[in-house]
């Protein structure tokens, strides 16, 4: 089994959950894959730029596959998880479904039609910890992707904190309520999730019986 972890939405493979994460498995001599989703440029960012280059991380020896993503990370995984059956289990972590119904709202109107017609928006990247621009494809090529086509029953396990203010958890009980396949497991925490990293990992161990 090959395990490879998904960072967030203008995140990088050093954010704490990543990092958190991959001491874990290296406590249990166990690789954990982290690839650096911004691709070395940020601006062209997709969601179907992310699942081609997670995709090529994978073993040509149909070796299966565990994808654990963190919030559009969890979204791509999702995706990543109905289109290629080498993808064995999937770990969400405040998965961002309906992404763009989310986060659009808080821009507000005026802020997304200049997007539109300037193609760039500035974006605040925590990872990089300044603002960088953001291409306009990002949302075009993110409203294809829709949560009802998601229908391949793959062992699944999402972790969602009730207080978060990023991806609502209404999103993920919806998701699970119709896909009998999915195990949603409500922390008492924020979209971060950085204080339950304890039962999260404790959770990922049992769920992928992990040493």
């Amino acid at each position: 089994m090959d395990y490879i972890y998904l960072h967030g939405f203008a995140s990088s493979p050093k954010s704490a959950k990543a990092q958190d994460i991959n001491d874990r498995f290296t406590q249990i001599h166990t690789k954990l894959k982290i690839p650096d989703l911004n691709a070395g440029d940020f601006s062209q960012l997709t969601i179907a730029r992310q699942i081609a280059q997670v995709t090529a991380e994978f073993n040509n020896d149909s070796t299966p596959v565990t994808l654990i993503g963190s919030s559009l990370g969890g979204l791509t995984a999702a995706h990543l998880g109905q289109q290629n059956l080498q993808v064995q289990r999937l770990v969400l972590l405040a998965p961002a479904f309906g992404f763009l119904s989310h986060w659009l709202p808080k821009l507000g109107d005026e802020e997304v039609q200049r997007w539109q017609q300037e193609k760039y928006i500035m974006v605040y990247h925590y990872g990089e910890q300044r603002s960088l621009s953001l291409s306009y494809d990002f949302v075009t090529d993110a409203a294809q992707y829709q949560e009802k086509l998601l229908q391949r029953p793959i062992s699944t396990l999402i972790l969602h904190g009730k207080k978060d203010e990023v991806i609502p958890i209404e999103a993920s009980r919806d998701f699970a309520r119709s896909r009998p396949w999915v195990e949603l497991v409500e922390l008492d925490s924020d979209h971060a999730l950085g204080n339950v990293m304890k039962e999260i990992w404790q959770a990922i161990r049992l769920f992928c019986q992990l040493p």
